[in-house]
């Protein structure tokens, strides 16, 4: 019976962490200067909004690692919970992989496949 129970709970243990993963979701609208745009980042964790997180957000290509690292810049909160605001100054279109790091309520790093273009960004499939 103490095997069982001991399977049951470790069982779950993966489960339990996976609900609780912080999840991103990101808006990007170019500002009309070439390869500046204005994001808005969406936070949650188990479907609630991350409030009071430290959100700090950066950019590299894939295609090109460490050609075009961009230089971290710091998201301030925006209006509605769990949304975070900052300017990311891209080097050129293309696909790049937004990397989040998270600090305060929840820790974590986020990496993020978007393609910009002259209008904004979209998500890339993988």
């Amino acid at each position: 019976m103490a095997k069982a129970a001991l399977f049951l709970i470790l069982g779950l243990v993966p489960a339990l962490a996976c609900a609780q993963a912080p999840n991103a979701d990101l808006a990007c609208k170019a500002t009309g200067t070439d390869f500046v745009y204005d994001c808005t980042i969406r936070l949650s964790r188990g479907g609630k909004p991350v409030e009071g997180a430290t959100v700090t957000m950066s950019a590299d290509m894939p295609s090109m690692p460490m050609a075009h690292n961009i230089k971290p810049v710091k998201a301030q909160p925006a209006q509605a919970p769990g949304e975070y605001r900052a300017q990311l100054d891209l080097e050129m279109l293309g696909v790049w992989a937004v990397k989040l790091r998270l600090a305060g309520p929840v820790r974590d790093q986020l990496i993020l496949h978007y393609e910009f273009d002259s209008q904004g960004a979209t998500p890339v499939r993988r």
